[in-house]
């Protein structure tokens, strides 16, 4: 059942006893959110777990419960909805991990269950207390008894009376419960039948919300603000994503302005009435009893779908703000925003623009690529390319786009069979759309040189191919553009793999030297390049030369995308076999050792 405490009396419980857990406690919300991707995020960033990015994506959850810190542990899933969901993330069967579920639907006959149906009539009496005062409540105790049994003794419906009469001290309490008899109709409309067909129990809940909702009518700023939040997924929002979806002027001072007006909306009439939550995480969330009904008031208003369009738009702008290759601060950063990004994929889907359409797609594949795990990348690209093919028709430019996303991430798989037919469709489409002179057609002829190197046997292919691609980019963006460079290392990658050192080595000078002055010293790219030289000059015997440029290479990338990053572990590999390779084995030990715990 929904609105009786069972996420608040789990939180407590975790709060207060976390003493008793040594090894940890983990919170998981469940429901619209993807669990998987929590424990293993959770895995990196609490407990500093180096997961091996080759592992398919099960693997990782598993590797987290086998690693886990000694000591026992409380796991709690919050709002489960489908058991049989959850059940292949669960930690293995060991009495150190303790697993606290919520949910409103009946367990598994396995699962040892606690029912909290509702309050006892002593602690909903004392939870009035606490929202209104002892006195007042005191004052009127018959009338306050009666009007906790009206309300099922649930928590979430009296805490909105609560809140309610709190904001309203001069009314008596038998006047509240008639004004909530008089809502009951109304109330009813809010809910959902059940399995059997029959209205839930919830509408006492239902009725004070409607009171809320009818108290805010003199502000239907406060209303609209509500409907609003109902679009967020059922999970925690930073309120940044609020002011971005609501406040559409350029201009800072009046920026500033309804900055601040949209913060009294908030916290004078939505937090006051208990209507929306403020978390620990100083995030926001609304119950989500509260969010269906808002949901339903947002279907009656005139403006819902411009409200869908903004929140589209403003999730958008979040996707379009994930790089192609994100660093660990990156990803940290967006994690909050991820599940919002998802409801604006996946259920506003036909509110997104034409022009909009992939990019919250994008956006997902990207920000599960940059962790390794393709397999929750996967559904976004495939996801993408359904939906483009079916709103924008077959020959369209975003379609080629999404048939290049696909095959890069078949080619980061190893799955060149699969990759080489979207590469080669995405070229002819592209080709035929914006003819053979123009950048995104040097992008696909550059994916398919690629995917021959990296198969192997098809050098003489793929060098045409670098060098085609090369001199379309000079041409079309200038000798000095960061894509210039990149086909330069290409070509330069492809030299050293063949051994032609001679032809090789001017190459991944320029290169670095491109990237230093276009990109800044501290770029990503700029320690590639740094590792590319040195393994050059490593291979050819000149340590003296290739351990500082691999030693810049290894600071610069701790720096950038953090310690536990593939990228870092193949610097310290490298580090490590030059070391090897002079017989300092002290040295190459420690490295080499890190680097395995890492990949």
């Amino acid at each position: 059942m929904g609105g009786v405490g069972k996420t608040e009396l789990a939180l407590q419980y975790a709060l207060k006893y976390q003493h008793n857990y040594p090894g940890g406690l983990c919170w998981l919300p469940v429901r619209g959110a993807d669990i998987g991707t929590q424990l293993i995020s959770f895995g990196r960033t609490e407990l500093g777990l180096t997961i091996p990015d080759q592992l398919e994506f099960k693997e990782k959850v598993r590797y987290c419960w086998t690693n886990w810190p000694e000591g026992k542990a409380l796991i709690v899933l919050d709002d489960v909805v489908n058991y049989q969901e959850i059940s292949s993330y669960l930690p293995p069967a060991q009495p150190r991990f303790k697993v606290l579920i919520t949910s409103r639907e009946n367990p598994e006959p396995s699962i040892k269950h606690i029912d909290l149906d509702v309050l006892s009539p002593e602690v909903g009496l004392e939870l009035l207390r606490k929202l209104v005062g002892k006195e007042g409540i005191d004052n009127e105790l018959n009338e306050a008894q009666a009007l906790c049994e009206w309300l099922g003794y649930l928590p979430l419906g009296l805490q909105l009376v609560g809140g309610y009469l709190d904001l309203h001290r001069t009314l008596i309490i038998a006047k509240v419960q008639k004004r909530l008899e008089n809502q009951k109709l109304a109330a009813k409309a809010l809910l959902y039948p059940t399995e059997q067909g029959q209205i839930t129990d919830q509408v006492g809940v239902a009725a004070a919300f409607e009171l809320s909702w009818e108290d805010l009518k003199d502000c239907p700023e406060a209303q609209q603000l509500g409907c609003r939040l109902s679009l967020f997924a059922q999970a925690p929002f930073e309120w940044s994503l609020v002011e971005n979806c609501v406040i559409e002027t350029d201009d800072q001072q009046e920026w500033d302005k309804e900055q601040e007006a949209l913060e009294e909306l908030r916290d004078r009439f939505l937090v006051n009435r208990n209507l929306l939550q403020l978390t620990e995480q100083k995030t926001y969330r609304l119950h989500q009893l509260i969010r269906e009904f808002f949901q339903t008031k947002l279907a009656q208003l005139p403006e819902a779908d411009g409200y869908k369009q903004r929140f589209c738009q403003a999730m958008v702008a979040v996707a379009k703000e994930i790089p192609d290759t994100p660093t660990g601060d990156d990803i940290i950063a967006v994690t909050p925003a991820i599940p919002h990004l998802k409801e604006a994929a996946t259920v506003l889907t036909d509110w997104l623009r034409d022009e909009d359409l992939i990019n919250p797609f994008v956006g997902l594949g990207r920000f599960y690529e940059g962790q390794g795990t393709y397999d929750q990348a996967k559904p976004c690209y495939e996801q993408c390319l359904e939906i483009t093919r079916s709103r924008l028709g077959e020959n369209h430019l975003d379609v080629a786009a999404s048939l290049n996303n696909l095959a890069a991430l078949y080619c980061d798989q190893g799955r060149y069979n699969l990759a080489k037919p979207l590469c080669v469709k995405a070229l002819e489409m592209r080709k035929q759309l914006l003819g053979e002179n123009h950048p995104d057609v040097a992008s696909s002829l550059n994916n398919l040189a690629a995917l021959y190197d990296a198969q192997g046997g098809y050098d003489q292919k793929a060098e045409h191919l670098y060098k085609q691609v090369l001199e379309m980019r000079k041409q079309l963006l200038g000798e000095d553009h960061p894509d210039v460079a990149t086909s330069l290392n290409n070509l330069a990658n492809l030299y050293y793999n063949q051994e032609r050192y001679d032809l090789a080595k001017p190459l991944f000078v320029q290169v670095l030297e491109m990237r230093k002055q276009l990109l800044g010293e501290n770029y990503p790219d700029v320690a590639n390049s740094l590792n590319n030289l040195a393994n050059l000059y490593s291979y050819q015997g000149r340590y003296d030369q290739a351990e500082p440029l691999y030693q810049q290479a290894l600071k610069l990338l701790k720096q950038r995308l953090g310690d536990e990053h593939p990228d870092v572990a193949t610097s310290l590999n490298n580090l490590a076999a030059l070391y090897h390779s002079q017989g300092r084995y002290n040295l190459a030990k420690p490295l080499y050792v890190k680097a395995l715990e890492i990949a």
